[in-house]
């Protein structure tokens, strides 16, 4: 093949150039020391670091892409293009070639380009063949994150078998999610061929990178889960200035012991500081020791999506082995060779002296990116006419072939994950991830009995020995615990559920499981039939919040005294703790008026008192308020007590307005008496329900039990039994089919001799016999039903009989007994002429079917046409 035979020669011409491509490789380098250092080189300076670049020796590891006993690609079972090339590949790889050599000619310090690659077979493929472009069937992996999450998550990642140049092979998609493994530009590929298949514009680069983002070393990175996103600060408005407002109360704080306090606090700050300062410090000292001696020459490949489709804003790149997408500020990218989709390649004609900080993603744009065939789907800028004069011999010169040249369809077949590939995930169902201060594991959904699916460890020091903080998120579980916040430092536990909890829980947080300890249970107000919202409890008090009550309640404050000890039983069900205080807030009902609507009442339970507070009016800054005494309403000598003005005190706002009568009073009072009973009842069941949440959630970490869709037979037992049974009851079925489709013939052929032919007599005397013995057969079916039908006649007959001789000697009960048996007689009755009328119907019918059946058969249809 003359594209092989060029690129043989094209080998012999590169070693031959290897020596200047190393000197131009460690000048690079050295520009790169010097752009750290940021001080113009001098000659010194530039011997130094030639001596030092010359020392420099580039570890070459293992070829990783050599397969093992275990990662042997079946080639025979391959399709065919994959092991060889179309006409229209041929021609595009020689295009290629020809493109190669025009640009190492106009462009002799720049690197060769990465075009075709060796597939799995051993062919070149050209590399934005290799994408195929495929949208998938699970709505996770329909945005962008889903994919790079799973693509990170799904392969392990093999590093280049030389940092310095591309790889020579690139794989297929479906062969590398076979082998669940590659290296970058494998990952890159099956990403860019998944997000373009979703609708993203989406291109595989070939560039340079750090060494973290080449090995994927993410010890300096922080976790993506650590870090919280900023929340939006609403500006609150400020009120306007009424002229008539209330003056605040004079600061009468000590100025002096101000500025001593500020002047603490500053000493502290600029303490903090500095231990802070020390340590960045200690970490960049500790970076430069570390410094990699190959910066900016390491080959990365990474996928680029540029603004405008799926309403992507703005353009950004995605490291295929995290699954994280950087910003093209990010500085562990350092430079841009070429990028390539399913329909075009281009190369980077742009300086990347500052990284791609600069880089204009104009791909339209001939001067910053040179594609290599025409047809694109990228607007060209427009050029005035002498540039395109000027230029028409350039643009010409070895295009004229490329004029009639368009992208070939992929080689690759199409790209499918099942099932259980998609669940799987992880690599044997695991995966570990070591960032900055935090260790983040992964695992696929069923592998923990109990659910868990992630788990981020962060501590304290960089060497990962004090644990700070522990998140663990769940999956399937049946008492829909969706995450766990577990803070080493505190103690303090939180527990997320999904809506679905039987108790509508929502937020679990507590230091420990005991009762009567400090705790707050949030809640979906909306699945409760008391609206509860959320429950904060203390060892002496609990407190209650609620939305969208009918009473207006939004919120419970009880106060709770010493428990008395009792000697027969100490449990906290039969010996709750007395109530010393009950206060309840109300929000504004807007059908009743301010001075009669409740804001506030307390029940001081141990002083027998109770506290009104009334909603203020509009432009009012005071509210009315009541307090009522509670007496016996008998004395000592068991007279009756009788309501008396001093066991009320009121504050009107507008007194003069209208007086509450004493027989008001009274009956506001026995109102609120049985108000302060049921408060304290249901601040009771709020304690019992603490402990029964208590106990059920105990039981459900004990048990942890998983729910498993009914669409999921290989886990469901439950559906695999279930089926199972289905098909037994199928395979009865199919018996009893075979078993009804037996020869009707076989009776009567069993008289006849074995082995003998039939005769024409016999087959006439075998018809007849057979026609007869159904006839017969039809006959005393017939009988049969007449003989039930006047049967039971009889019999309803002789009971009605009964019925007039006895009619007047009979009870209820016996004449119901009677009625019924006679609704069931004339049903039995009806059912039994009916079916003698159909079969009388059906009957000549069958016989003539027979008929039919026995001259159509192959064992008599030849005898019984003589006799016709």
């Amino acid at each position: 093949m003359e594209v092989l035979k060029e690129n043989v020669e094209e080998e012999e011409e590169a070693e031959l150039e290897e020596e200047a491509e190393q000197a131009e490789r460690m000048e690079n380098v050295m520009s790169a020391e010097v752009r750290r250092e940021g001080t113009p080189p001098t000659q010194d300076m530039l011997k130094v670091l030639e001596e030092k670049a010359m020392e420099i020796e580039v570890p070459v590891p293992e070829d990783p892409s050599t397969l093992t006993d275990e990662d042997t690609i079946d080639v025979a079972s391959l399709p065919l293009s994959y092991k060889t090339n179309t006409p229209k590949e041929e021609q595009l790889l020689q295009v290629a070639d020809t493109f190669s050599r025009q640009y190492s000619h106009l462009c002799p310090d720049r690197v060769p380009l990465f075009l075709h690659p060796l597939n799995e077979c051993e062919v070149p493929k050209f590399v934005s063949t290799t994408i195929r472009p495929t949208l998938m069937p699970y709505p996770d992996l329909y945005n962008w994150d889903g994919c790079a999450s799973f693509v990170s998550d799904f392969l392990t990642m093999v590093p280049l078998s030389d940092p310095l140049k591309p790889p020579l092979h690139l794989y297929s998609s479906p062969t590398v999610l076979k082998l669940r493994k590659g290296h970058c530009f494998d990952f890159s590929t099956l990403l860019c061929s998944m997000l373009i298949g979703a609708g993203y514009d989406a291109y595989c680069v070939n560039g340079y990178g750090s060494q973290d983002l080449c090995h994927m070393d993410l010890t300096q990175e922080v976790c993506p889960l650590t870090v919280t996103p900023k929340e939006t600060v609403k500006m609150k408005k400020k009120a306007p200035v009424k002229k008539y407002t209330i003056k605040p109360p004079r600061d009468l704080t000590s100025r002096f012991e101000q500025e001593q306090e500020l002047k603490k606090q500053e000493e502290i700050k600029a303490q903090e500081e500095k231990k802070r300062q020390e340590e960045e410090e200690r970490l960049m000292e500790a970076e430069k020791t570390k410094a990699d001696p190959l910066y900016g020459l390491r080959v990365h490949a990474w996928v680029l999506v540029l603004s405008g489709k799926r309403e992507v804003p703005e353009s950004f790149f995605i490291n295929p082995f995290t699954g994280n997408s950087h910003s093209i500020q990010d500085e562990h990218f350092l430079g841009i060779e070429s990028i390539w989709n399913h329909k075009n390649y281009w190369i980077n004609m742009q300086d990347c002296w500052n990284f791609c900080k600069d880089l204009v993603f104009d791909l339209g744009d001939p001067v910053k990116w040179e594609f290599m065939l025409l047809e694109t789907d990228k607007p060209n800028l427009s050029m005035t006419e002498e540039e395109d004069e000027g230029d028409e011999d350039i643009d010409n010169l070895g295009k004229e072939d490329e004029k009639s040249i368009n992208m070939p369809p992929s080689w690759v077949e199409q790209i499918e994950i099942s099932q259980e590939a998609f669940e799987t995930r992880c690599p044997n169902g695991k995966k570990v991830l070591q960032y900055k201060k935090a260790r983040l594991e992964k695992w696929t959904p069923y592998f923990h009995n109990n659910g868990l699916v992630c788990r981020l460890t962060t501590y304290e020091d960089l060497e990962c020995t004090k644990i700070l903080e522990i998140k663990e998120w769940y999956q399937n579980r049946e008492d829909k615990l969706e995450r766990k916040h577990i803070n080493k430092s505190t103690g303090l536990h939180i527990d997320y559920f999904q809506p679905g909890h039987p108790q509508a829980l929502r937020v679990h947080s507590y230091k420990s499981m005991q009762p009567e300890t400090d705790r707050v249970m949030e809640f979906y107000e909306t699945a409760r039939v008391d609206s509860l919202m959320k429950r904060e409890e203390t060892p002496m008090t609990m407190t209650e919040c609620y939305q969208g009550r009918t009473d207006f309640l939004s919120y419970r404050h009880v106060t709770f005294g010493p428990r008395v000890k009792k000697a027969t039983s100490s449990s906290t069900e039969s010996n709750p703790r007395p109530i010393v205080k009950i206060t309840e807030r109300f929000s504004r009902n807007p059908s009743k008026p301010a001075d009669e609507d409740v804001e506030e009442r307390v029940f001081l339970i141990t002083e027998e008192r109770i506290q009104l507070r009334y909603h203020c009016r509009e432009d009012y800054i005071t509210s009315s308020k009541r307090e009522f005494l509670q007496r016996s309403e008998v004395d000592s000598k068991g007279n009756k007590i009788i309501m008396t003005s001093d066991m009320c005190i009121s504050f009107e706002v507008e007194p003069m307005e209208h007086t509450k009568k004493l027989l008001y009073q009274y009956e506001t009072m026995m109102h609120l008496k049985s108000e302060e009973k049921l408060s304290r009842h249901q601040a009771w069941e709020s304690e019992l329900e603490v402990l029964e949440i208590l106990k059920l959630r105990e039981e459900e970490e004990a048990a942890h039990t998983l729910n498993i869709s009914i669409y999921d037979t290989k886990r469901n037992k439950k559906s695999k039994e279930y089926r199972e049974a289905m098909e037994r009851v199928m395979h009865e079925e199919h018996l009893r089919q075979m078993e009804a489709q037996l020869d009707y013939l076989a009776p009567f052929l069993a008289q006849l001799p074995p082995g003998e032919k039939l005769t024409l007599s016999q087959a006439i005397h075998l018809k007849d016999e057979c026609l007869s013995d159904f006839k017969q057969r039809l006959i005393d079916k017939a009988n049969l039903i007449q003989a039930r039908f006047e049967k039971e006649n009889q019999e309803l007959q002789k009971k009605q009989q009964w019925y007039q001789e006895n009619q007047v000697t009979l009870t209820p009960e016996d004449e119901d007994l009677y009625l019924s048996y006679c609704s069931q007689a004339m049903f039995r009755i009806r059912i039994l002429e009916q079916r003698l009328n159909r079969h009388k119907e059906l009957a000549p019918l069958k016989y003539l079917a027979l008929e039919e059946k026995i001259y159509k058969d192959p064992r008599l249809v030849e005898l019984l046409k003589l006799c016709t």
